[in-house]
């Protein structure tokens, strides 16, 4: 089977979460079920079959990288975080390996995500030898995280500033993107406010 890569993008400035009130320096770090948000997707991560897992650093580098403490993952570091998403999701398929066929783009404070939808996406991108991409599609819209090609590393390249590859995908032959079905809330659920990160502990209760 085709070597898949994960890129955890834990870099963000965190900026609706503290303008919200969050006492925390990232959202990552706040705690969600007794770990902090961001361990709960690396730690889905490193159950699947994907290898290896980067997870790019860049506001609050020195909070995420403990929080994350114990976990076999390799960091790589976005000075440039501050220009928006395309920077970090650039740096981390830099650290990659030349093997990989593909990187799962895994969202940090996403806590829903788990190693079973991971793994039923790269089950299905082996399956079309010729994707592009495999996404997650939950009540009629995709999700994250998507498994993107190494054939969509060249555009992913040009892409700037907050500007993640949805637009790729959207623009892609639709034949070249395998969708899956996702249960519940596991490619929708993220947490941007103190608000989101309440009704996320809500719900694990």
């Amino acid at each position: 089977m085709a070597e898949i890569g994960v890129v955890v993008l834990a870099a963000g400035r965190s900026t609706r979460f503290r303008e919200g009130g969050g006492a925390e320096p990232s959202k990552l770090v706040a705690s969600l079920a007794g770990e902090p948000l961001v361990r709960h997707a690396a730690r889905a991560a490193l159950a699947s079959r994907a290898r290896p897992v980067v997870v790019v650093t860049g506001h609050a580098r020195e909070s995420v990288e403990t929080a994350l403490g114990g976990l076999d993952v390799v960091f790589a570091h976005n000075p440039d975080y501050a220009n928006g998403l395309a920077s970090s999701l650039k740096t981390g398929i830099a650290a990659l390996p030349d093997s990989v066929a593909g990187v799962l783009a895994l969202l940090g404070d996403m806590p829903a995500v788990d190693a079973g939808l991971l793994d039923r996406l790269i089950d299905a991108f082996a399956g079309r030898p010729q994707a592009l991409a495999a996404t997650p599609v939950h009540a009629g819209r995709r999700g994250n995280p998507a498994l993107l090609s190494r054939a969509l590393f060249p555009d992913i390249a040009k892409l700037d500033g907050d500007e993640g590859a949805r637009r790729l995908l959207r623009e892609a032959d639709p034949a070249l993107v395998v969708e899956i079905a996702a249960d519940g809330e596991a490619a929708t659920l993220d947490v941007d406010t103190p608000e989101d990160l309440d009704a996320a502990r809500k719900s694990r209760r």
